[in-house]
Formats: structure tokens, C-alpha cells, sequence
């Protein structure tokens, strides 16, 4: 059972009627479900974000959600206030089947830094200990599903790539933000890392 199966940040406050809704970003949880039954491996990310962090705008004077600033690791999308830690927003969505879950990756706790992909923070290289997960499990083909396509659902594709494993992302059973062109940027870097969109 080499295959894994990524289920990205299906949270409340991504769905509908969240903090940082993605639109139909419900719509996908029956098919996740559904393929949770024939991975070898399924693993839930989490957003898990400290009250006050560094990527909310709320922690910016006179900063606005989805402007830009720059930080230590590189330039960060300023979001509003999501995920916060034990928070019903930070909750996976009732509906989601969390029985099959073999882990749970939370990202996102460090207060300096954010965190969109499974494998790193957003320095690209403070690890959040998934690859040596799935290295002990023998998993050399991932499937990824989740919120958002264009972020952290993109961010943990590449990186699993470069990582060396095979990468397909369901875009069916995505959903992106796409902010200011992001999702076309998104699915390009992917296909340029190998990522097969399906």
C-alpha cells in the first residue's frame, strides 16, 4: 500500500459561511470521503493558527486582508483572522469522514511564520515531519484533495514533488480562492514541478 492520500485543510472556516470561506468548498467533502477507502495512508492537514499571528491583518496596523507585506521568509498574503487554535473555524467540517485518518498534521503554530504547505513552513525549509512519516510508511504516491487549490493544497504539491514522490492533484475535489489570477500561477508552477493535475 504505497499511496497516500492528502486531505487539505477541510475546515470550517474554509467552507461556507467561515471565516475565510472558499465558495463550494463543501461541495468536495463526499468524494473525499469516498477515497479515503482505497489509500494505503490518509493524512488530514490542519490550520492551527495562534491568536494574534503574523499573517493575520488584524496583526498590521492600518493593513487591510489580501494585501501583501513583506516578512523574513518572503512576501505573505495578509489574511483575515481563520483557524484559530480550538476555535470551532479551526475544526474540521462535520461532515468530513476524520475516522479514516491515519494522522493529522497541524500547521500554522508558529506565531512568526506561516505555514500553507503539508511538508514545510513558509521558509521552505522548518519541516512539519510528514515526509518522514510517509517515508516509514513506505508511501511513494500521493494524492492531494482540499482547500485551496492555489495555496496550501499548490504549496504541498510542489513540495512533495521536489520531495521525490509522485504527485496527483484531484482538481475536482479542490476548490480554489484565486486571488488576483493565483489559481492559473497555481496550476502552472504545479505542472512545471511534474504535478499531474487530474
Amino acid at each position: 500500500m504505497t499511496h497516500g492520500l492528502i486531505v487539505i485543510d477541510v475546515q470550517n472556516d474554509f467552507c461556507p459561511g467561515g471565516a475565510l470561506a472558499v465558495a463550494e468548498g463543501d461541495v468536495i467533502i463526499p468524494g473525499i470521503n469516498a477515497l479515503m477507502a482505497d489509500a494505503g495512508a490518509v493524512i488530514l492537514t490542519q490550520d492551527w493558527h495562534p491568536v494574534g499571528h503574523s499573517s493575520f491583518a488584524t496583526s498590521h496596523d492600518g493593513k487591510a486582508p489580501f494585501e501583501m507585506i513583506d516578512m523574513p521568509y518572503g512576501p505573505q498574503v495578509l489574511w483575515p483572522d481563520h483557524c484559530v487554535q480550538g476555535s470551532d473555524g479551526a475544526a474540521f467540517h462535520p461532515k468530513l469522514n476524520t475516522t479514516h485518518a491515519d494522522m493529522i498534521v497541524r500547521k500554522g503554530y508558529n506565531p512568526m511564520i506561516d505555514s500553507y504547505s503539508a511538508f514545510f513552513e513558509n521558509d521552505h525549509e522548518t519541516p512539519t515531519g510528514l515526509h518522514g512519516y510517509l517515508q516509514t510508511r513506505g508511501i511513494t504516491d500521493l494524492t492531494m484533495v482540499g482547500l485551496a487549490t492555489d495555496f496550501c493544497v499548490n504549496f504541498s504539491a510542489v513540495d512533495a514533488a521536489k520531495l521525490g514522490y509522485a504527485v496527483t492533484v484531484r482538481q475536482d475535489l479542490c476548490r480554489a480562492i484565486d486571488l488576483d489570477g493565483s489559481l492559473v500561477a497555481a496550476n502552472d508552477g504545479m505542472r512545471a514541478a511534474s504535478v499531474t493535475l487530474a
